[in-house]
Protein backbone atom coordinates (compact mmCIF):
# COMPACT_ATOMS: atom_id res chain seq x y z
CA UNK A 1 0.00 0.00 0.00
CA UNK A 2 2.92 2.54 0.73
CA UNK A 3 4.22 1.73 -3.00
CA UNK A 4 0.97 2.25 -4.33
CA UNK A 5 0.77 5.91 -2.52
CA UNK A 6 3.95 6.97 -4.15
CA UNK A 7 3.23 5.95 -7.39
CA UNK A 8 -0.45 7.84 -6.43
CA UNK A 9 1.39 10.68 -5.53
CA UNK A 10 3.99 11.32 -8.52
CA UNK A 11 0.78 11.76 -10.93
CA UNK A 12 -0.50 15.39 -11.56
CA UNK A 13 -3.16 16.76 -9.04
CA UNK A 14 -5.66 16.88 -11.27
CA UNK A 15 -5.60 12.66 -12.55
CA UNK A 16 -5.13 11.86 -8.88
CA UNK A 17 -9.03 13.72 -7.96
CA UNK A 18 -10.18 12.10 -11.09
CA UNK A 19 -9.28 8.78 -9.62
CA UNK A 20 -10.97 9.44 -6.33
CA UNK A 21 -14.20 10.44 -8.02
CA UNK A 22 -13.86 7.21 -10.18
CA UNK A 23 -13.55 5.07 -7.15
CA UNK A 24 -16.55 6.87 -5.82
CA UNK A 25 -18.83 6.14 -8.74
CA UNK A 26 -17.46 2.72 -8.97
CA UNK A 27 -18.10 2.08 -5.71
CA UNK A 28 -21.91 2.97 -6.31
CA UNK A 29 -21.70 0.79 -9.03
CA UNK A 30 -20.05 -2.54 -8.04
CA UNK A 31 -22.83 -2.67 -5.21
CA UNK A 32 -25.85 -3.63 -8.00
CA UNK A 33 -24.06 -4.06 -11.69
CA UNK A 34 -22.92 -7.80 -10.99
CA UNK A 35 -26.22 -8.55 -9.54
CA UNK A 36 -27.99 -7.24 -12.18
CA UNK A 37 -29.06 -9.84 -14.43
CA UNK A 38 -30.05 -12.14 -11.00
CA UNK A 39 -32.04 -9.21 -9.66
CA UNK A 40 -34.63 -9.05 -13.21
CA UNK A 41 -34.41 -12.64 -13.23
CA UNK A 42 -36.20 -12.56 -9.57
CA UNK A 43 -38.35 -9.27 -9.71
CA UNK A 44 -39.42 -10.09 -13.11
CA UNK A 45 -39.87 -13.84 -13.18
CA UNK A 46 -37.77 -13.57 -16.75
CA UNK A 47 -35.64 -16.17 -18.58
CA UNK A 48 -32.31 -15.63 -19.59
CA UNK A 49 -33.41 -15.37 -23.10
CA UNK A 50 -35.60 -11.87 -22.00
CA UNK A 51 -32.08 -11.11 -19.57
CA UNK A 52 -30.27 -11.03 -22.60
CA UNK A 53 -32.19 -9.03 -24.61
CA UNK A 54 -32.63 -6.18 -22.01
CA UNK A 55 -28.89 -5.78 -21.77
CA UNK A 56 -28.51 -6.19 -25.74
CA UNK A 57 -31.04 -3.06 -26.39
CA UNK A 58 -29.01 -1.40 -22.69
CA UNK A 59 -26.02 -2.08 -24.94
CA UNK A 60 -26.99 -1.16 -28.63
CA UNK A 61 -28.46 2.27 -26.74
CA UNK A 62 -25.18 2.77 -24.92
CA UNK A 63 -23.22 2.20 -28.40
CA UNK A 64 -25.51 5.23 -29.65
CA UNK A 65 -24.62 7.57 -26.46
CA UNK A 66 -20.89 6.81 -26.13
CA UNK A 67 -20.50 7.96 -30.00
CA UNK A 68 -22.93 10.73 -30.01
CA UNK A 69 -20.89 11.49 -26.32
CA UNK A 70 -17.38 11.33 -27.73
CA UNK A 71 -18.27 13.76 -30.64
CA UNK A 72 -19.59 16.18 -27.90
CA UNK A 73 -16.85 15.93 -25.75
CA UNK A 74 -14.06 16.51 -28.95
CA UNK A 75 -16.39 19.43 -29.20
CA UNK A 76 -17.46 21.06 -25.89
CA UNK A 77 -14.90 19.61 -23.82
CA UNK A 78 -14.88 16.19 -21.17
CA UNK A 79 -16.15 18.40 -18.10
CA UNK A 80 -19.78 18.88 -18.95
CA UNK A 81 -20.23 15.98 -20.82
CA UNK A 82 -19.13 13.98 -17.76
CA UNK A 83 -20.97 15.45 -15.11
CA UNK A 84 -23.76 15.18 -17.56
CA UNK A 85 -23.58 11.81 -17.87
CA UNK A 86 -23.08 11.23 -14.24
CA UNK A 87 -25.99 12.89 -13.10
CA UNK A 88 -28.03 11.04 -15.50
CA UNK A 89 -26.80 7.79 -14.35
CA UNK A 90 -28.23 8.88 -10.63
CA UNK A 91 -31.40 9.21 -12.32
CA UNK A 92 -31.78 6.07 -14.16
CA UNK A 93 -30.51 3.95 -11.18
CA UNK A 94 -32.76 5.71 -8.85
CA UNK A 95 -35.83 5.16 -11.34
CA UNK A 96 -34.49 1.24 -12.19
CA UNK A 97 -34.98 0.69 -8.31
CA UNK A 98 -38.67 1.61 -8.98
CA UNK A 99 -40.46 0.16 -11.95
CA UNK A 100 -42.24 -3.00 -11.41
CA UNK A 101 -42.98 -3.89 -14.99
CA UNK A 102 -40.49 -5.67 -17.41
CA UNK A 103 -41.61 -2.92 -20.28
CA UNK A 104 -40.79 0.06 -17.97
CA UNK A 105 -37.45 -1.39 -17.08
CA UNK A 106 -36.55 -1.87 -20.92
CA UNK A 107 -37.71 1.91 -21.56
CA UNK A 108 -35.08 2.99 -18.45
CA UNK A 109 -32.31 1.03 -19.55
CA UNK A 110 -32.75 2.14 -22.99
CA UNK A 111 -32.64 5.77 -21.66
CA UNK A 112 -29.53 5.03 -19.19
CA UNK A 113 -27.72 3.69 -22.34
CA UNK A 114 -27.88 6.93 -24.15
CA UNK A 115 -27.55 9.49 -21.93
CA UNK A 116 -25.72 8.33 -18.79
CA UNK A 117 -22.70 6.36 -21.00
CA UNK A 118 -22.30 9.77 -22.77
CA UNK A 119 -19.95 10.38 -20.79
CA UNK A 120 -17.21 7.64 -20.76
CA UNK A 121 -15.46 8.57 -23.83
CA UNK A 122 -14.73 12.08 -21.87
CA UNK A 123 -13.63 10.37 -19.11
CA UNK A 124 -11.26 8.18 -21.07
CA UNK A 125 -10.00 11.44 -22.96
CA UNK A 126 -9.26 12.78 -19.86
CA UNK A 127 -6.58 10.77 -18.52
CA UNK A 128 -5.02 11.18 -21.93
CA UNK A 129 -5.48 14.74 -21.90
CA UNK A 130 -3.15 14.71 -18.54
CA UNK A 131 -0.50 12.22 -19.00
CA UNK A 132 2.23 11.52 -21.44
CA UNK A 133 4.45 9.45 -22.16
CA UNK A 134 5.27 6.04 -19.53
CA UNK A 135 2.30 7.77 -17.04
CA UNK A 136 -0.07 7.46 -19.76
CA UNK A 137 -0.42 3.46 -19.61
CA UNK A 138 0.10 3.48 -16.07
CA UNK A 139 -2.31 6.47 -15.38
CA UNK A 140 -5.05 3.38 -17.26
CA UNK A 141 -3.45 1.19 -15.21
CA UNK A 142 -4.15 3.29 -12.00
CA UNK A 143 -7.39 4.00 -13.01
CA UNK A 144 -8.31 -0.46 -13.20
CA UNK A 145 -6.74 -0.18 -9.59
CA UNK A 146 -9.09 2.07 -7.74
CA UNK A 147 -11.79 1.06 -9.98
CA UNK A 148 -11.06 -2.45 -8.63
CA UNK A 149 -10.58 -1.37 -5.28
CA UNK A 150 -14.45 0.05 -5.40
CA UNK A 151 -15.12 -2.87 -6.64
CA UNK A 152 -13.43 -5.37 -4.13
CA UNK A 153 -16.34 -3.77 -1.96
CA UNK A 154 -18.92 -2.90 -3.69
CA UNK A 155 -20.26 -6.99 -4.79
CA UNK A 156 -19.26 -8.54 -0.95
CA UNK A 157 -21.15 -5.45 0.37
CA UNK A 158 -24.00 -5.49 -2.54
CA UNK A 159 -24.15 -9.23 -1.77
CA UNK A 160 -25.08 -8.92 2.28
CA UNK A 161 -27.65 -5.68 0.95
CA UNK A 162 -28.96 -7.38 -1.81
CA UNK A 163 -30.66 -10.10 0.40
CA UNK A 164 -32.13 -7.49 2.38
CA UNK A 165 -33.32 -4.97 -0.48
CA UNK A 166 -32.34 -4.23 -4.06
CA UNK A 167 -33.50 -1.19 -3.76
CA UNK A 168 -31.14 0.34 -1.42
CA UNK A 169 -28.30 -0.92 -3.74
CA UNK A 170 -29.53 1.24 -6.68
CA UNK A 171 -30.58 4.31 -4.02
CA UNK A 172 -26.43 4.16 -3.14
CA UNK A 173 -25.91 3.49 -6.45
CA UNK A 174 -27.22 7.06 -7.06
CA UNK A 175 -25.63 8.86 -4.62
CA UNK A 176 -21.84 7.75 -5.39
CA UNK A 177 -23.07 9.19 -9.06
CA UNK A 178 -24.42 12.36 -7.73
CA UNK A 179 -21.24 12.85 -5.19
CA UNK A 180 -18.73 11.83 -8.27
CA UNK A 181 -20.09 14.39 -10.24
CA UNK A 182 -20.25 17.09 -7.70
CA UNK A 183 -16.31 16.86 -7.14
CA UNK A 184 -16.15 16.97 -10.83
CA UNK A 185 -17.79 20.40 -11.21
CA UNK A 186 -15.86 21.67 -8.23
CA UNK A 187 -12.81 20.31 -8.42
CA UNK A 188 -11.05 19.44 -11.95
CA UNK A 189 -10.81 22.01 -14.53
CA UNK A 190 -11.42 21.16 -18.22
CA UNK A 191 -8.44 19.12 -19.87
CA UNK A 192 -9.46 19.47 -23.77
CA UNK A 193 -6.64 20.33 -25.77
CA UNK A 194 -6.41 24.12 -27.11
CA UNK A 195 -7.20 24.01 -30.73
CA UNK A 196 -4.24 25.33 -32.62
CA UNK A 197 -4.61 28.36 -35.22
CA UNK A 198 -4.12 25.51 -38.60
CA UNK A 199 -7.55 23.51 -36.50
CA UNK A 200 -9.77 25.77 -36.32
CA UNK A 201 -13.33 25.19 -34.32
CA UNK A 202 -15.73 22.51 -36.61
CA UNK A 203 -19.26 22.59 -36.23
CA UNK A 204 -20.96 19.67 -34.49
CA UNK A 205 -21.75 18.15 -37.86
CA UNK A 206 -18.29 17.92 -38.77
CA UNK A 207 -17.42 16.87 -35.62
CA UNK A 208 -19.86 14.18 -35.76
CA UNK A 209 -18.15 13.13 -39.55
CA UNK A 210 -15.09 13.22 -38.27
CA UNK A 211 -15.97 9.47 -37.58
CA UNK A 212 -15.36 8.89 -40.97
CA UNK A 213 -11.56 9.35 -40.38
CA UNK A 214 -11.57 6.78 -37.64
CA UNK A 215 -13.51 4.09 -39.94
CA UNK A 216 -10.22 4.76 -42.46
CA UNK A 217 -7.86 3.98 -40.00
CA UNK A 218 -7.67 0.36 -41.34
CA UNK A 219 -5.47 -1.12 -38.60
CA UNK A 220 -7.59 0.59 -35.77
CA UNK A 221 -10.93 -0.86 -37.10
CA UNK A 222 -8.94 -4.49 -37.26
CA UNK A 223 -8.33 -4.30 -33.55
CA UNK A 224 -11.54 -3.13 -32.93
CA UNK A 225 -12.92 -5.99 -34.85
CA UNK A 226 -10.47 -8.53 -33.14
CA UNK A 227 -11.43 -6.90 -29.71
CA UNK A 228 -15.42 -7.72 -30.13
CA UNK A 229 -14.44 -11.60 -30.58
CA UNK A 230 -12.65 -11.35 -27.36
CA UNK A 231 -15.15 -9.44 -25.48
CA UNK A 232 -17.89 -11.31 -26.73
CA UNK A 233 -16.16 -13.98 -23.88
CA UNK A 234 -15.08 -11.87 -21.45
CA UNK A 235 -18.92 -9.96 -21.33
CA UNK A 236 -20.85 -13.26 -20.25
CA UNK A 237 -18.84 -12.70 -16.70
CA UNK A 238 -20.99 -9.82 -16.04
CA UNK A 239 -24.23 -11.23 -18.00
CA UNK A 240 -24.62 -14.95 -17.55
CA UNK A 241 -22.10 -16.32 -15.39
CA UNK A 242 -23.96 -15.26 -12.32
CA UNK A 243 -27.26 -17.08 -13.51
CA UNK A 244 -25.46 -19.75 -14.76
CA UNK A 245 -24.00 -20.45 -11.67
CA UNK A 246 -27.24 -20.26 -9.91
CA UNK A 247 -29.48 -22.40 -11.78
CA UNK A 248 -26.66 -25.36 -12.46
CA UNK A 249 -24.58 -25.26 -9.70
CA UNK A 250 -26.93 -23.83 -6.58
CA UNK A 251 -24.13 -21.10 -6.13
CA UNK A 252 -25.49 -18.24 -4.66
CA UNK A 253 -25.44 -14.28 -4.94
CA UNK A 254 -22.89 -14.09 -1.86
CA UNK A 255 -20.74 -16.07 -2.62
CA UNK A 256 -20.53 -15.07 -6.57
CA UNK A 257 -20.15 -11.71 -5.16
CA UNK A 258 -17.09 -13.17 -3.22
CA UNK A 259 -15.93 -13.99 -6.62
CA UNK A 260 -16.06 -11.03 -7.97
CA UNK A 261 -14.44 -9.40 -5.26
CA UNK A 262 -11.75 -11.67 -5.33
CA UNK A 263 -11.41 -10.74 -8.80
CA UNK A 264 -11.31 -7.09 -7.65
CA UNK A 265 -8.87 -7.54 -5.11
CA UNK A 266 -6.13 -9.87 -7.71
CA UNK A 267 -6.15 -5.86 -9.66
CA UNK A 268 -5.91 -4.18 -6.63
CA UNK A 269 -2.76 -6.21 -5.85
CA UNK A 270 -0.93 -7.08 -8.90
CA UNK A 271 -1.97 -4.60 -11.30
CA UNK A 272 0.85 -2.19 -11.44
CA UNK A 273 3.34 -4.85 -10.94
CA UNK A 274 2.09 -6.71 -14.26
CA UNK A 275 2.16 -3.56 -16.04
CA UNK A 276 5.18 -2.75 -15.54
CA UNK A 277 6.49 -6.43 -16.23
CA UNK A 278 4.73 -6.17 -19.49
CA UNK A 279 5.43 -2.28 -20.66
CA UNK A 280 8.18 -3.97 -22.94
CA UNK A 281 6.58 -6.86 -25.02
CA UNK A 282 4.90 -6.11 -28.11
CA UNK A 283 1.12 -4.56 -27.37
CA UNK A 284 -0.87 -7.09 -29.61
CA UNK A 285 1.79 -10.02 -28.46
CA UNK A 286 0.23 -9.30 -25.27
CA UNK A 287 -3.44 -9.22 -26.78
CA UNK A 288 -2.37 -12.83 -27.70
CA UNK A 289 -1.75 -14.16 -24.23
CA UNK A 290 -4.73 -12.21 -22.44
CA UNK A 291 -7.11 -14.02 -25.32
CA UNK A 292 -5.71 -17.05 -24.32
CA UNK A 293 -5.89 -16.60 -20.54
CA UNK A 294 -9.46 -15.83 -21.42
CA UNK A 295 -10.16 -19.26 -23.18
CA UNK A 296 -9.08 -21.35 -20.68
CA UNK A 297 -10.72 -19.46 -18.05
CA UNK A 298 -14.40 -19.23 -19.27
CA UNK A 299 -13.80 -23.22 -20.77
CA UNK A 300 -13.50 -24.27 -17.20
CA UNK A 301 -16.59 -23.18 -16.04
CA UNK A 302 -17.82 -25.99 -18.65
CA UNK A 303 -15.98 -28.41 -17.41
CA UNK A 304 -15.57 -28.12 -13.57
CA UNK A 305 -18.16 -28.29 -10.77
CA UNK A 306 -16.50 -26.99 -7.43
CA UNK A 307 -16.55 -23.85 -6.23
CA UNK A 308 -12.27 -24.21 -5.89
CA UNK A 309 -12.46 -24.67 -9.09
CA UNK A 310 -14.42 -21.92 -10.32
CA UNK A 311 -12.23 -19.53 -8.37
CA UNK A 312 -9.13 -21.00 -9.92
CA UNK A 313 -11.16 -20.20 -13.36
CA UNK A 314 -12.03 -16.61 -12.22
CA UNK A 315 -8.00 -16.18 -11.01
CA UNK A 316 -6.93 -16.63 -14.77
CA UNK A 317 -9.59 -15.13 -16.30
CA UNK A 318 -8.44 -11.93 -13.82
CA UNK A 319 -4.56 -12.34 -14.93
CA UNK A 320 -6.19 -11.98 -18.75
CA UNK A 321 -7.75 -9.42 -17.59
CA UNK A 322 -4.99 -7.36 -16.20
CA UNK A 323 -2.84 -7.81 -19.02
CA UNK A 324 -5.66 -7.27 -21.77
CA UNK A 325 -7.64 -3.56 -20.33
CA UNK A 326 -4.70 -1.61 -20.39
CA UNK A 327 -2.72 -2.87 -23.07
CA UNK A 328 -5.78 -2.12 -25.18
CA UNK A 329 -6.75 1.35 -23.85
CA UNK A 330 -3.05 2.74 -23.61
CA UNK A 331 -3.25 1.68 -27.69
CA UNK A 332 -6.13 3.47 -28.19
CA UNK A 333 -5.13 6.68 -26.52
CA UNK A 334 -1.66 6.38 -28.43
CA UNK A 335 -3.32 6.12 -31.76
CA UNK A 336 -5.61 8.91 -31.61
CA UNK A 337 -4.62 12.52 -32.95
CA UNK A 338 -5.11 14.58 -30.06
CA UNK A 339 -8.13 16.20 -31.34
CA UNK A 340 -9.93 13.42 -31.83
CA UNK A 341 -9.19 11.33 -28.91
CA UNK A 342 -12.87 11.15 -27.35
CA UNK A 343 -13.91 9.75 -30.82
CA UNK A 344 -11.26 7.30 -30.67
CA UNK A 345 -12.40 6.43 -27.21
CA UNK A 346 -15.95 5.95 -28.28
CA UNK A 347 -15.24 3.99 -31.38
CA UNK A 348 -12.85 1.81 -29.13
CA UNK A 349 -16.31 1.33 -26.81
CA UNK A 350 -17.69 -0.26 -29.57
CA UNK A 351 -15.59 -3.07 -28.94
CA UNK A 352 -17.58 -3.52 -25.53
CA UNK A 353 -21.05 -2.29 -26.89
CA UNK A 354 -21.49 -4.65 -29.66
CA UNK A 355 -20.32 -7.80 -27.41
CA UNK A 356 -22.62 -6.93 -24.39
CA UNK A 357 -25.43 -6.44 -27.06
CA UNK A 358 -24.55 -9.60 -28.45
CA UNK A 359 -23.59 -12.14 -26.18
CA UNK A 360 -26.43 -12.42 -23.30
CA UNK A 361 -28.85 -13.12 -26.17
CA UNK A 362 -26.99 -15.44 -27.55
CA UNK A 363 -26.02 -16.91 -24.42
CA UNK A 364 -29.72 -16.80 -22.70
CA UNK A 365 -30.68 -18.53 -25.63
CA UNK A 366 -28.33 -21.55 -25.30
CA UNK A 367 -29.04 -21.45 -21.43
CA UNK A 368 -32.61 -21.94 -21.98
CA UNK A 369 -32.95 -24.70 -25.19
CA UNK A 370 -29.79 -26.29 -24.82
CA UNK A 371 -26.71 -27.72 -22.74
CA UNK A 372 -25.81 -24.62 -20.25
CA UNK A 373 -22.29 -25.86 -20.66
CA UNK A 374 -22.57 -25.02 -24.52
CA UNK A 375 -21.80 -21.22 -23.46
CA UNK A 376 -18.32 -22.31 -22.10
CA UNK A 377 -17.19 -24.53 -24.84
CA UNK A 378 -18.14 -21.92 -27.20
CA UNK A 379 -16.42 -19.24 -25.17
CA UNK A 380 -13.30 -21.63 -25.54
CA UNK A 381 -13.61 -21.70 -29.09
CA UNK A 382 -14.60 -18.12 -29.91
CA UNK A 383 -11.13 -17.17 -28.32
CA UNK A 384 -8.56 -18.97 -29.98
CA UNK A 385 -10.75 -17.27 -33.27
CA UNK A 386 -9.94 -13.89 -31.52
CA UNK A 387 -6.12 -15.02 -31.01
CA UNK A 388 -5.40 -16.06 -34.63
CA UNK A 389 -7.24 -12.69 -35.52
CA UNK A 390 -4.51 -10.52 -33.03
CA UNK A 391 -1.42 -12.42 -34.06
CA UNK A 392 -2.10 -12.16 -37.52
CA UNK A 393 -2.45 -8.08 -36.79
CA UNK A 394 0.76 -8.85 -35.37
CA UNK A 395 2.29 -10.51 -38.44
CA UNK A 396 1.60 -7.73 -40.09
CA UNK A 397 2.39 -4.92 -38.22
CA UNK A 398 5.04 -6.08 -35.98
CA UNK A 399 7.67 -4.15 -37.70
CA UNK A 400 5.77 -0.79 -37.16
CA UNK A 401 5.90 -1.35 -33.44
CA UNK A 402 7.76 0.15 -30.26
CA UNK A 403 6.61 -0.48 -26.22
CA UNK A 404 3.33 0.56 -26.14
CA UNK A 405 4.88 3.35 -23.66
CA UNK A 406 7.16 4.75 -26.13
CA UNK A 407 4.08 5.67 -28.37
CA UNK A 408 3.75 9.26 -29.22
CA UNK A 409 2.95 8.68 -33.37
CA UNK A 410 0.17 9.49 -35.18
CA UNK A 411 -2.37 6.84 -36.08
CA UNK A 412 -0.78 3.58 -37.12
CA UNK A 413 -1.81 1.57 -40.53
CA UNK A 414 -0.58 -1.70 -41.81
CA UNK A 415 1.31 -1.65 -45.46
Amino acid sequence: MNKLKSQFIAFPRTFRILIAATFIDRLGGGLIFPFLSLYVAQRFNVGMTEIGLLFGTWSISSLIGSTVGGALADKFGRKIILIFGLLFSAGTALTMGFVNDIRAFYFVAIFAGLFSDIGHPAQQAMVADLLKGEQRSEGFSLLRVVANLAVTIGPAIGGLLAGVSYLLLFILDACASTITALIVFKSIPETKPERSADHPSESLLTTLSGYGKVIKDRFFMSFIFASIIMIIVYAQMYSTLSVYLFKVHDIPAKDFGFMMSMNAAMVVLFQFWITRKIKNYQPLLLMIVATVLYGIGFSMFGFVSSFGLFMLAMAIITIGEMVHIPTAQALVAYFAPEDMRARYMAAFGYTWAIPNAVAPTLAGLIMDNYDPRLVWYLAGLLSVVAACAFAFLYNKTKHRFAKAVEWEIPPLQPN
